[in-house]
């Protein structure tokens, strides 16, 4: 009798080893998969040190378990810096679960060190994400130190990859976006690169309003993709992103955005209508504005609201 017990204690043990056993297995397979994907990703090395990331924002940030990404979106030949004409800081809030998307409008007249006053988005193309970034956080008084750069020239490969974006179309936007109508359109990447690209419209205001509507809605796509579709999606659209964040780095921001709980982001443009005005100096157009003012509004947008 005790033999036969001993023996279902062992069949027992043994079938609670295989089924460990194989879900270890299918971790170890998947966590594979994912390093396998995120390998493909175009990492670049930049020098932390030299960012400008202010210590007392950064500690503010820890606290209040808030990171900010820079998101630049650049229109240059491929090997080429060019300028940052999309600068968004991404804010991942786990405290309240909130995702916020803040736009910088490229033609903001501030200091970029070593080069004096000039247009933002000049920063990426003097000194690439390094000088980009401690132009950001030296005028605004923030602790960024990771980024991600998407090149204009692949938008459409990534909007079709995830079947295309979903926007308003207003009647003045048709004459710039070949083949839609006014209303609710899903637009294919060609034409989601010409809505992102509308500069007579409404200005650098609009511009910026339309770039975030697109994120949006490729945001709200992803998330309510089949997850059996994401190594298909990953395969195909991380090859197209520069950044300095590492393999590891990735899935632990992926997993706080999840942690979230947010399906939409939550938006805003720098300067506001309030403290900004348009000047032409030398004969170039500026986006001129109150910083310290400023930089409260930004401050509260993400670390407040």
């Amino acid at each position: 009798m005790r033999k036969k017990n001993n023996s279902k204690k062992l069949t027992t043990k043994k079938i609670i080893l295989s089924i460990v056993g194989a879900l270890l297995t299918l971790i170890l397979i998947f966590a594979g998969c994912i390093f396998y994907f995120l390998n493909k990703v175009n990492t670049v090395k930049i020098d932390k040190d030299n960012l400008g990331v202010n210590a007392e924002v950064a500690q503010k940030a820890k606290e209040n378990k808030i990171t900010n990404i820079a998101l630049f979106g650049i229109d240059a030949p491929v090997g080429q810096n060019g300028r940052s004409d999309a600068i968004m800081v991404l804010s991942i809030d786990e405290k309240n679960g909130k995702l916020k998307l803040s736009s910088i409008m490229r033609d903001s007249y501030v200091d970029i060190p070593g080069r004096g006053k000039d247009k933002i988005n000049h920063a990426y193309a003097f000194g690439g994400p390094e000088l980009a970034i401690q132009t950001i956080n030296n005028n605004f008084y923030l602790d960024i130190d990771k980024f991600m750069t998407v090149n204009f020239t692949t938008l459409p490969q990534i909007i079709d990859s995830i079947g295309g974006v979903t926007v308003n179309i207003t009647e003045a936007e048709t004459k710039y976006v070949p083949g839609v109508s006014a209303g609710t359109q899903k637009l294919n990447g060609a034409q989601a690169l010409a809505y992102s690209r509308i500069r007579k419209d409404g200005g650098d205001q609009m511009r910026t309003e339309r770039q975030r509507n697109v994120i949006n809605s490729l945001f709200s796509t992803i998330v309510k993709t089949s997850p059996a579709k994401y190594p298909t999606l990953l395969s195909e659209l991380l090859p197209l992103v520069k950044t300095n964040i590492s393999s590891t780095e990735f899935l632990g921001l992926g997993k706080d955005i999840v942690d979230t709980g947010a399906t939409k982001l939550i938006e805003n443009r720098f300067p506001c209508d309030f403290h900004r005005q348009g000047k032409t100096i030398k004969g170039i157009s500026y986006q001129v504005f109150d910083i310290f003012e400023e930089k409260e509004e930004l401050h509260k947008f993400i670390f407040e609201n």
